[in-house]
């Protein structure tokens, strides 16, 4: 009986033993597979935690996010692609730098011009007003028609004969264009206006053509001329300026620009607003303009103006004007904008009329 009770009792041990070990195993497989879930878990979370982390740190606050809202309402400005935007703000930015002070100035403060070189000089005495890179040489495009017109008033040719247009004067080297087609006859005098007040280069190189022994030539009588005027900083190599060779500095300049105000013919036609000239085979006439809208102004006196335009130069205008009563040698070089040549005159301008003229010395430079 004490056995059979023995036996029984170890078969209900050995069971709960058994049944204690499934326990266990079951417990360490709950446990595993309870792990795994959570680092399931986890791994599957990171794309998720990472992402919204990133977003995080993308995020703008809420005052700038206003802040750009309000900027794209203001500015009437829509953010649609991060390129176009981001290249609309930085033009925005440029044109806001450029322009406040030349815009508001009013001569009571500091001269500072657009132009890389410039120079005024009162021609009456001789004095230096304002001086910036003046020893600087630079191509000077169209202005070099100053020295063209010199140079053919200097030979005493009829003002009255006709020239005609042909295909050399044609500007094979910049593509500039022209309103005087090939076979257009024009008077010398027509001619000297043209390449003064419009800036014809057709007209210029017939000039040129047009001198006794060519071009070639009327070139070498242009670098004579210069070397007499004390122009040693300057080379000529064509009588429209388009070569960038055609060489100068805001020194020499302001020698030719007071040598060519000497020239009743350079004055007059220099200054004229436009002019109307019928061409032959047309039956209206042309309306030529002055390239310098200063002169096709009413609160300017100027007694001479000529402008420039190549890539090489940039923009360029040498003038004499009276300012403040005194008479005023203008020389600007080198200028990018399109409008800047003309609103540094101005400033110029406001600057003398601020200032008392005499005072402005050998010192002041930009």
């Amino acid at each position: 009986m004490k056995i059979r009770r023995l036996q029984s009792a170890i078969r209900t041990q050995h069971s709960i033993n058994q049944m204690t070990g499934k326990l266990k195993t079951f417990a360490k497989l709950k446990t595993g597979k309870f792990l795994l879930l959570q680092m399931a878990l986890m791994l599957g979370a990171m794309p998720i935690v990472s992402h919204a982390f990133d977003k995080k740190i993308q995020k703008p606050s809420a005052s700038n996010s206003l802040s750009q809202q309000n900027y794209a309402k203001n500015n009437n400005f829509q953010q649609v692609k991060y390129k176009s935007s981001n290249r609309k703000i930085h033009q925005r930015i440029r044109a806001h730098k450029a322009t406040p002070y030349f815009d508001a100035y009013d001569g009571s403060g500091p001269l500072r011009l657009a132009s890389a070189k410039a120079l005024v000089i009162n021609q009456l005495t001789g004095e230096i007003v304002f001086a910036k890179n003046t020893d600087l040489t630079t191509p000077i495009a169209s202005v070099t028609k100053l020295m063209t017109a010199m140079v053919m008033l200097d030979a005493h040719l009829a003002m009255d004969e006709l020239l005609v247009i042909s295909d050399e004067d044609v500007d094979y080297l910049k593509g500039t264009r022209s309103r005087l087609g090939v076979g257009s006859p024009l008077t010398r005098g027509e001619l000297l206006q043209l390449a003064l007040m419009a800036s014809e280069n057709r007209a210029a190189a017939a000039l040129g053509r047009n001198y006794p022994g060519g071009i070639r030539a009327f070139v070498r009588a242009m670098n004579i001329k210069a070397q007499m005027l004390g122009m040693n900083a300057s080379h000529f190599v064509d009588s429209s300026g388009l070569d960038s060779n055609n060489v100068s500095t805001a020194e020499d300049l302001a020698k030719m620009v007071n040598a060519a105000y000497q020239y009743p013919e350079i004055r007059q036609v220099s200054t004229m607003p436009s002019q109307a000239i019928t061409l032959y085979g047309r039956s209206s006439a042309l309306n030529f303009v002055n390239t310098n809208s200063l002169v096709r102004g009413s609160d300017w006196t100027i007694g001479l103006s000529k402008t420039g335009f190549i890539n090489e130069a940039g923009r360029c205008l040498v003038m004499q004007a009276e300012i403040s009563g005194q008479p005023m040698i203008i020389v600007l070089l080198d200028s990018e904008g399109k409008q800047s040549r003309i609103g540094d005159a101005n400033r110029i301008r406001k600057w003398i009329e601020h200032n008392d003229a005499t005072s402005l010395g050998v010192n002041v430079n930009g």
